[in-house]
């Protein structure tokens, strides 16, 4: 018995010191904000981590915990660059996880504690999805034609190059070629978005064919880099590729946070797509490269 009753008081030390270390960052993140709607968001959360933490240092005792400077930073840091909506989820990610030990732990209380747990469980499950519904972010708003722009940015580009590959040993070529193709969808993916967005009855479809074609082409630049860094073929490829397996595999993890969505599941689909496109371009680029004879024209300077 003295041993389970050190493992639960243990147990609620953890659950104490993790409320108080949400409360802080909470906290942090709300000086910090400009936008008064978002800071009321962001005070909320904090109050509500806040209410958890004292439940349970009215059971343990004293348990704040030194909230690590780098962590805040951190997180600030992705509340700049990635939204509110993003750096909040992220952080209420590790809360299901919470939660679960939370429902674990009901049967060792009693009476109002037990009540009071009850309560708090109900909180973490829906406070997050109803204070976010109150941020207006556009990142999250045009996130479906970023992911579009992107999405397709990186398999036809990554075709192109492919197929080069096996076409011809001249980097320039394949560079300047993947350049061309990639602004001329740009062009293509915004209009399209714009006309999409304008059928589905958007306020503003001119920003939804501006995250679209700015993404894409966003992309195009960064997969066409290595062609213009080296003159070996084989290294800007797989420079370029690396490129774009590292731009999937962030914006497949930024979806998956906010869309609550299955990002091992949702990179490994994106990734297959990616190399099967790759491998497919680069045979058919082998074949016309042994049909013209492209493959024999060298880099010159």
């Amino acid at each position: 018995m003295a041993a389970a009753a050190r493992v639960g008081v243990e147990a609620e030390r953890r659950f104490c010191r993790g409320e108080y270390l949400d409360y802080m960052i909470y906290s942090y993140l709300a000086e910090r904000e400009a936008d008064e709607a978002k800071r009321r968001v962001l005070e909320e959360l904090a109050s509500y981590e806040l209410r958890h933490y004292e439940f349970w240092r009215s059971r343990v005792g004293e348990c704040r915990v030194r909230v690590p400077r780098l962590l805040l930073l951190l997180v600030l840091l992705a509340r700049r660059l990635l939204g509110l909506t993003f750096t909040v989820k992220l952080l209420e990610r590790r809360e299901r996880g919470v939660i679960e030990a939370y429902k674990s732990y009901l049967d060792r209380l009693e009476g109002a504690d037990r009540v009071r747990l009850q309560e708090i469980i109900g909180e973490e499950e829906s406070h997050e999805a109803r204070l976010l519904s109150q941020v207006d972010e556009g990142i999250v708003k045009y996130l479906g034609f970023i992911a579009l722009g992107l999405a397709d940015a990186v398999v036809e580009i990554t075709g192109v190059h492919a197929g080069f590959l096996g076409a011809t040993a001249t980097t320039l070529i394949a560079g300047i070629a993947g350049l061309i193709v990639g602004l001329s969808a740009a062009i293509s993916m915004a209009a399209a978005a714009y006309l999409q967005a304008k059928h589905e009855g958007a306020s503003k479809p001119g920003y939804s064919a501006l995250a679209t074609g700015a993404a894409y082409l966003a992309a195009v630049v960064l997969l066409a880099l290595p062609y213009f860094a080296t003159h070996s073929n084989i290294i800007a490829f797989i420079a370029s590729v690396a490129v774009a397996v590292a731009l999937v595999a962030f914006f497949t993890f930024y979806s998956s946070v906010v869309n609550d969505s299955s990002f091992k599941r949702e990179l490994a689909e994106s990734l297959a797509v990616l190399f099967g496109t790759a491998t497919l371009s680069f045979a058919f680029g082998e074949v016309l490269g042994s049909i013209f004879g492209l493959s024999e024209v060298e880099w010159i300077g």
